[in-house]
């Protein structure tokens, strides 16, 4: 067994990363299919971005919060996307010990942010249909900016706590990290100090983030079923369900690849299960779901044919 050498972590300059795939053959088209969803997902979250603060018509509490899971999407798309098409291209997928930790800082605060943003999202269904004359007053301006300032704030908190307690630890000499970017554990299995406080402290944050909004959006929408249960008209049921199609799917494409993560067993093939179910959450998701409340919504469509004929 070999005995490996322990180093303070300041003085790690770089750390290796895995590579999505170890065939050769396979790295130049799956570069050509990652730049071309991190295109689309750039495109299409930046073009949402522009669209809904523009639009007059798309200033409602709806497509406030559209916005800014938006800006998430396209935030931990960006932090992750580029360094993993570099690595296809590069003979030794390495990052600096700065870069690691800069980039798990984002990532923590944009992935933590969509949780909750998410989660605001269903509460702001819930009032829309269960309350529908009390919906300006419920979501005022005031409440929208709160529902979202609060998790940025949150997601900025355990970001710095999670990267000041992994990256001040003693990391060893074989710095080879088993993702194919600085996530939140692969870290943790390359500190030769003792990391049983900072994997609690890792374990509690992301069970509490994951389920603590699910709970919300579960609940949410349980109301929301019953009340359009209790519709009597066929047309206001299609128009309710209507209205939460496209966060609903955002939400089961989200919840359930991370769900598979979490829950799923730990056995011999689970790295390659994480690590597939790891890129769909952080580079695919992000593009459908620009395109799912774009195409799915009239006044989304509606609003770009606007800004088209504005151009024209």
């Amino acid at each position: 067994m070999i005995k490996l050498n322990e180093t303070k972590g300041s003085q790690v300059t770089e750390f290796i990363l895995m590579s999505i795939t170890k065939t050769p053959e396979l790295k130049g088209p799956l570069f050509v299919v990652f730049l071309l969803n991190y295109m689309a997902t750039v495109v299409g979250n930046l073009g949402l971005i522009i669209l809904t603060t523009v639009d007059s018509h798309l200033q409602t509490p709806m497509y406030f919060f559209l916005r800014h899971l938006a800006y998430v999407d396209l935030g931990y798309s960006t932090v992750i996307g580029p360094k993993m098409l570099a690595s296809f291209i590069l003979e030794k997928n390495t990052i600096s010990y700065n870069e690691c930790a800069t980039q798990l800082g984002f990532y923590v605060v944009f992935i933590t942010s969509e949780f909750f943003i998410l989660s605001a999202m269903a509460y702001d269904r819930y009032v829309a249909i269960c309350k529908p004359l009390l919906y300006i007053v419920i979501m005022s301006n005031r409440v929208c900016w709160v529902l979202v300032v609060i998790p940025y704030l949150y997601s900025i908190m355990v970001s710095l706590l999670v990267t000041i307690q992994i990256f001040n630890s003693s990391f060893c000499v074989s710095n080879v990290m088993r993702q194919f970017f600085c996530d939140n554990f692969p870290p943790l299995y390359i500190i030769c100090s003792d990391i049983s406080e900072i994997k609690q402290i890792v374990k509690f944050f992301s069970a509490f983030d994951l389920f603590s909004s699910l709970s919300i959006v579960l609940v949410s929408y349980m109301l929301i079923i019953v009340a359009i249960l209790r519709m009597n008209s066929s047309e206001g049921r299609h128009k309710a369900f209507f209205t939460c199609g496209s966060h609903l799917t955002a939400v089961v494409l989200f919840y359930a690849t991370l769900l598979l993560i979490y829950l799923k067993p730990r056995s011999s093939d689970s790295f390659n299960t994480e690590k597939i179910a790891t890129v769909f959450y952080t580079l695919v998701i992000p593009t459908p779901n620009a395109l799912i409340y774009s195409l799915r919504n009239k006044k989304a469509k509606g609003a770009l044919k606007r800004v088209f004929k504005k151009l024209i």
